[in-house]
């Protein structure tokens, strides 16, 4: 899923010029010193990848361990390494002398993968930026986890370079074979809801538990019409009230995690789609839910929040359970035949880019 990195040392001219082929009108200008046969010749193996994702273990346990790494993205990046750790991976990525001295913690209890050279790196992270190596293919927000990952680093690093290549290379490939997946977390939701409230009965009150990009796609989605209100969980609304100031076509309540609950409400849904708690915010959220009694909850973390053993009394649906998987294998189904073609899409690409980029090498 990813391209080889050679997009920070590979050359255009400096003004560029429009790239008449279709496969390269995604490549951008690339600045550096090296020609690509140079690269080939000098550098090939300099680039060096290490990696585990959820096709080699289970997806619960990727999703655990890269929520233990994510913390030490920032001094990665200040050595040079770009960190890709989302639910299913954890992967590093840079300069030879860079990941020599990575901690091996990183990797504790995996047997992960390496790979070397500029351009295995950069077509494995096109193939992440596409969607062809995601649990869900044709993954919607992986491309724009990558592009958050390649913030840290310093813009003049070749790994930058080369992952901001990759991206667009399998951004661009994915749209040419329309590698989107049918998997949508808001439809799921829709159905879940439509289960537990059948034969036109009317839902209560939406609890969405988290601010961030799905709990806003799940507001704005239109699940929230079929609830008399609709309330936004979360420790400091004053903030979040700062932050919601663009949805002027929104109308939410924000309450503290203590607020809810102070009578039950069996007809109503609780959304979790954040995992950002720590020990003590589980504890207030437990009580909160345990008091509240809703009618389901539906925890969308890849880390789930709790536990089954701890909501003993209540209906908690996680991403690991039927109704989800149910969707991801149907979805997995019509994205497989397509993701040859999608793949085959990478390779040729990469390669003109090389066949342009070597000719018009200074």
């Amino acid at each position: 899923m990813a391209l080889e990195g050679a997009d920070a040392v590979l050359h255009l001219a400096p003004t560029g010029g429009p790239v008449q082929d279709r496969v390269l009108k995604h490549v951008p200008p690339l600045k550096g010193s090296l020609s690509f046969n140079q690269l080939q010749e000098e550098t090939m193996s300099e680039f060096l990848g290490n990696y585990v994702d959820h096709q080699m273990t289970s997806p619960s346990a990727m999703a655990q361990h890269s929520a233990k790494i994510k913390p030490i993205a920032n001094d990665l990046a200040r050595s040079g390494v770009l960190l890709v750790a989302s639910c299913l991976r954890v992967e590093v990525y840079g300069q030879e002398h860079a990941l020599r001295n990575i901690d091996s913690k990183i990797f504790a209890g995996f047997s992960a993968e390496r790979i070397e050279g500029a351009a295995t790196i950069i077509q494995r992270l096109a193939e992440i930026a596409s969607g062809a190596r995601a649990q869900v293919l044709g993954d919607n927000y992986i491309g724009d986890h990558l592009v958050k990952a390649i913030e840290l680093l310093d813009p003049n690093l070749p790994i930058f370079q080369m992952v901001r290549l990759a991206i667009d290379i399998g951004r661009a490939s994915r749209e040419r074979q329309r590698f989107i997946a049918t998997f949508n977390y808001n439809h799921v939701i829709r159905d879940i809801i439509a289960d537990r409230f059948p034969n036109g009965e009317l839902p209560d009150r939406l609890y969405v538990i988290g601010a961030d990009m799905l709990a806003r796609e799940l507001i704005r989605s239109g699940v929230r019409e079929r609830f008399r209100s609709t309330a936004i969980v979360t420790r400091n609304p004053k903030n979040l009230r700062k932050r919601l100031r663009a949805w002027t076509d929104i109308d939410v309540a924000l309450k503290r995690p203590a607020e809810i609950g102070q009578a039950r409400e069996p007809r109503s849904i609780v959304v979790i789609t954040s995992a950002d708690v720590n020990d003590e915010y589980k504890a207030i959220l437990k009580s909160a839910l345990l008091r509240l009694e809703p009618r389901t909850i539906v925890d969308t973390s890849p880390v789930p929040v709790l536990s089954k053993s701890e909501l003993v009394r209540l209906n908690y649906v996680t991403v690991y359970d039927d109704e989800f998987l149910r969707e991801v294998e149907q979805n997995n189904k019509i994205m497989n035949t397509r993701l040859p073609l999608l793949l085959s899409d990478i390779k040729q690409t990469i390669r003109a880019a090389q066949i342009y980029l070597s000719a018009n090498a200074p």
